[in-house]
């Protein structure tokens, strides 16, 4: 550059307006800002499959008090808690083991928010009773944005609150049943509650616990040792452990209730150890906490232990619930992502055009789309139409969903994309944790195995066909078609295998019958814009790819990208 003398990298020589609009850091508004209800229209019209156009209007004041409070607020707080997470006071200025979890302002403001704007409370319920709406969509929704903004404040405040609360009413002494109503009087959405399974001994294989219970009185002592506990900070824990004089395996398994204060009011034998570094979900405080001689209620009839062998399943029966929360998770970062990318593909420029505009860009795009409202439609199925098969199937596909898609995010974003300043980093962060919680793929294989033993795959592929049924004509219909009459008889000679054999070949067969579920259902979404959905997502994962790999195909993912794209997100900014 000779003798040019540069006082300011704004003056080089090569720059211009031209190039620095591309880094003017003000045209680059991502999802935060906006009101995740109003703006997502495929979400609306989901509610619109599971209620009507009068219990719809009655709710949507709500969902767009929750739509703005998810989108400013709520996603705002979640990368304060995330850079400045909770922490361990674990001894008092005496030395007393207090282990006490002090979380940051921006989780409590958030909490407060999340709390006073919950469709889970008594009020709530009342208000929507007094309409005849049922709220339990509005719920999913709520919950599907609120995951949007944080999965780990959605685990913070929603793990186990139900389960807490349903087995302690069948279950527990009529006092501890009082103090647990009090515990959730703000709803079950309250952060109050928390399931510990998990052990050094192993995650997925409870029968290898080693945490024990003794009787004391109509209650019980517990000890042991729990490595991996979600919402630490809670008050009220269900809680596995083995009775005494109890077989060592999963027949001798029982879900205990733990709260943090005894009866009399003094503190019970909680201790945490520490709090779990993690790679994500910084806003859920997980711990090592151990049990000493803590005061515990077996959940079981009578509250005795009977050596039935059913301890284990009575609680179980509740993981299908929790197991269709992560796949919301899931749901909730794959949606993020796809808005996240939307936004900066439509600022960012390069090679002399928006990004957006670039037939590969959308490709991937238009695929993100696709796939995130096939998901959107087994996870609100999975929610609002209870089958004993699909939360395995939801979970499978969705959780895996919100780590693909946020990685696609962090793509479309480049470099940028890769730091914490941007939101895609986090995203990515935390969505690696839903695959894992509540049972990686493997055990959620072997739950669509029992699930088939015990023939739970009839209603299920009768369900499919019901959607075929529903659906106009026209080739994406028959196409799905054709796939559950293969499925059924995939299904019929898997059951003839080996028992190793027909092990290894789980996963391609739930992948499969995800992949036919997914695809049925995007059949019952009405209008244009839904067939082309429906046709592009068939054609991705239920069409035989042929010698040509279907490179000559039609083009409709270009085409009729402006339709795709405006039915996923409305930015009038």
């Amino acid at each position: 550059m000779g003798d040019y003398l540069i006082e300011s990298v704004d003056e080089l020589p090569f720059g211009g307006p031209g190039k620095a609009r591309r880094y003017a850091t003000e045209r680059y508004e991502g999802a935060v800002g906006l009101n995740w209800y109003t703006c997502d229209p495929s979400l609306r019209a989901t509610l619109g499959r599971w209620m009507s156009p009068e219990h719809l209007a009655w709710a949507t004041p709500h969902l767009e008090r929750a739509g703005a409070m998810m989108g400013g607020p709520i996603a705002r707080h979640a990368e304060q808690t995330d850079r400045n997470p909770p922490e361990l006071e674990k001894y008092d200025r005496w030395g007393h083991d207090v282990s006490r979890v002090v979380m940051p302002p921006s989780f409590e403001a958030a909490r407060r928010e999340l709390v006073a704007g919950s469709f889970t409370t008594d009020a709530f319920f009342a208000e929507a009773g007094a309409a005849g709406v049922d709220p339990t969509p509005m719920a999913v929704a709520w919950n599907y944005m609120l995951d949007q903004a944080d999965i780990g404040m959605g685990c913070a405040l929603g793990t186990g609150g139900d389960m807490v609360v349903l087995l302690a009413e069948r279950f527990a002494p009529e006092d501890v049943k009082r103090r647990v109503r009090e515990l959730f009087s703000a709803g079950m959405f309250s952060g109050e509650a928390a399931q510990m399974l998990t052990e050094r001994s192993g995650g997925s294989d409870l029968g290898a616990l080693e945490s024990t219970a003794v009787p004391d009185g109509d209650a019980w002592k517990l000890n042991g040792l729990k490595w991996f506990a979600s919402n630490a900070n809670g008050s009220a824990f269900v809680v596995l452990a083995k009775p005494e004089g109890a077989e060592d395996g999963v027949r001798g398994v029982a879900p205990f209730l733990v709260l943090r204060e005894r009866r009399d009011g003094g503190r019970n034998g909680v201790r945490i150890r520490r709090l779990k570094d993690k790679l994500g979900t910084r806003s859920v405080a997980s711990a090592e906490i151990e049990f000493t001689d803590a005061e515990a209620f077996l959940l079981a009839p009578g509250g005795g232990w009977s050596g039935d062998g059913k301890g284990l399943g009575r609680m179980m029966e509740l993981t299908n619930g929790a197991r269709l929360g992560i796949a919301l998770m899931g749901l909730g970062c794959a949606r993020r992502a796809l808005v996240e990318a939307l936004c900066y593909a439509r600022r960012r420029e390069a090679f002399g055009r928006p990004l957006i505009d670039q037939p590969l860009m959308r490709r991937k795009l238009a695929e993100l789309i696709v796939e995130v409202e096939a998901a959107q439609a087994i996870v609100f199925h999975g929610h609002l139409e209870r089958m004993r098969l699909t939360p395995a199937l939801v979970k499978l596909r969705a959780a895996r969903l919100g780590v693909t898609a946020a990685s696609d995010a962090i793509e479309v974003h480049g470099g940028n994309g890769y730091i914490e300043q941007w939101p895609v980093a986090r995203i990515l962060r935390d969505a690696q944790v839903n695959p894992i919680w509540e049972g990686g793929d493997n055990i959620l294989c072997l739950d669509v195995r029992r699930a088939i033993g015990q023939d739970a795959h009839l209603p299920f592929l009768d369900r499919l066909r019901q959607a075929v049924e529903r659906a106009p004509g026209g080739a994406p219909a028959e196409l799905v078609s054709r796939r559950v009459d293969d499925l059924t008889e995939t299904i019929a000679r898997w059951r003839k295998l080996g028992d190793a054999t027909a092990e290894a070949r789980l996963y391609p067969l739930a992948q499969f019958m995800a992949d036919v579920y997914s695809a049925a259902l995007l059949l019952e979404i009405p209008g244009e814009r839904g067939e082309l959905v429906a046709r592009l997502y068939a054609r991705a994962h239920l069409a035989e790819p042929g010698p040509l790999r279907d490179i000559d195909g039609p083009a409709e993912e270009l085409e009729r990208f402006a339709e795709l794209a405006d039915g996923a997100l409305q930015d009038g900014r």
